[in-house]
């Protein structure tokens, strides 16, 4: 009881702290800022989305792709065919937990999507297939990581080829309401600050908030081992309800047995008693014509969990917070040029996961040396189960440069300084590099 009241009193305090810094930043941007948009959202929006992409479409966009694939291929209009293809190299400069240097990982999706409408079957419909290939090594494990330096690799088999993604998805009420089911990628639409929420007003989305490689901005550390998302996808059901133009809310219920250590990637629906159950509400706005977001959200976890230590609970429940304001932008006559600001909070009474509470914060430069281009900083600090790890807190800072090379191709090299690394308090301070190619199709 007691370190539950701890884990919420601190989690308050984060979030209010980072709310009271958000509005001050946005406050400061507004009253400084000159915006010669004159109400053009469409404008507001494409500057969002023209430069900057997620290091790891597979964890961040519910279709992947551009669906050039299918352009080339001349399919029918509804028909989309694409995919992403993401490499990377990694080298652990010093310190780390192993001998081994350099890692190499490489992800291959291909997705096709059906949209009933387009192809004038009925309105607000969607069928969505994806499949997923990837080979790579262990690479947050051998730099000594809880959080992970890099999204790519999760959790063995490092070598997979599996059924990603198979749902079908139903708009109703004007697109107020859709219910999407079948294999889903929770992580897509629940504590997800890269995503776009399901707001009516499209123009107050501000996709692109940031570039960063490791882990924690694709999935809040206090819930991996317990989330479904890449790659460990699972059956299950999503609901989203959008009442106004800025407000949402969301309630998934989804096999939950990546809890039990199981690759539900690689299997079909387990009903065995372990079930993730999840709800989020938020809400969109525009200072001058500036995207912002903010969301909180819960879920409940069920089924007795196994620590990597042997220690062992009946369930555990977790609670998460995050928000994104675009906070300077210049005028597309200009050239578009922006900078966001995001912020993640996170804490669970868990005896069993390895990080309880977590606070994560970046900023991000769009189009400042070339249109295409993009660079920022990110700060992830978890702070530890002391049943899993003997290390009190895991603090992990990376610096990148996204650079737009050709059509839909882009190069990432990345930084990563951990200064704590969490595996173990005798592994002495990580740097990393990482050198990332991301190919859209």
């Amino acid at each position: 009881m007691d370190r539950t009241f701890s884990l919420v009193s601190k989690f308050n305090i984060l979030c209010l702290s980072s709310l009271i810094l958000l509005l001050s930043i946005s406050n400061i941007a507004a009253a400084t800022s000159h915006d010669n948009t004159n109400g053009n959202t469409n404008n507001i929006n494409n500057s969002s989305i023209a430069y900057g992409i997620s290091s790891n479409p597979a964890t961040s966009d519910l279709t992947v792709g551009n669906g050039k694939l299918g352009k080339l291929l001349k399919l029918p209009k509804g028909i989309f065919l694409g995919g992403v293809w993401v490499a990377n190299i990694n080298d652990t400069f010093s310190g780390g937990q192993s001998k081994t240097r350099l890692t190499a990982n490489n992800l291959l999706i291909l997705n096709l999507s059906l949209d009933t409408e387009k192809l004038g079957w009925w309105r607000g419909g969607k069928f969505n297939v994806q499949f997923l290939q990837f080979n790579g090594r262990d690479t947050n494990t051998f730099a000594g990581s809880l959080q992970g330096i890099n999204s790519l690799p999760v959790t063995p088999p490092f070598d997979r080829s599996e059924l990603y993604q198979l749902w079908y998805r139903q708009n109703f009420f004007n697109d107020k309401v859709t219910i999407r089911f079948g294999k889903l990628v929770p992580t897509y639409t629940f504590d997800d600050v890269l995503n776009a929420e399901p707001v009516v007003d499209k123009s107050s989305t501000m996709p692109s908030v940031s570039g960063l490689l490791y882990t924690p901005i694709f999935i809040n550390p206090t819930t991996i081992g317990i989330f479904p998302g890449y790659y460990n996808s699972a059956y299950g059901v999503t609901l989203d309800i959008a009442p106004t133009k800025h407000f949402y809310f969301s309630a998934g219920a989804y096999d939950g047995n990546v809890a039990n250590g199981s690759q539900t990637g690689l299997k079909g629906p387990h009903f065995n008693g372990y079930y993730l159950y999840i709800g989020e509400m938020g809400t969109a706005w525009k200072v001058q014509g500036k995207p912002g977001r903010i969301a909180i959200g819960g879920w409940d976890q069920t089924g007795k969990l196994t620590s990597a230590t042997g220690i062992q609970e009946q369930g555990t429940q977790g609670i998460y917070m995050f928000g994104s304001q675009q906070v300077w932008r210049q005028t597309p006559s200009l050239g578009d040029k922006a900078l966001s600001v995001f912020f993640q909070l996170g804490a669970n009474n868990s005896k069993t996961l390895a990080v309880n509470e977590y606070a994560g914060t970046g900023v991000t430069v769009f189009g400042m040396l070339r249109p295409k281009d993009s660079f920022g900083f990110g700060v992830a600090w978890a702070w530890l189960n002391h049943r899993v790890t003997n290390r009190s807190s895991e603090l992990m800072l990376q610096a990148y440069y996204q650079a737009h090379i050709y059509l839909s191709i882009y190069l990432e090299p990345g930084l990563t300084y951990l200064p704590t690394p969490g595996a173990d308090k005798t592994i002495a301070p990580t740097w990393a590099g990482t050198l990332q190619v991301i190919g859209l199709f």
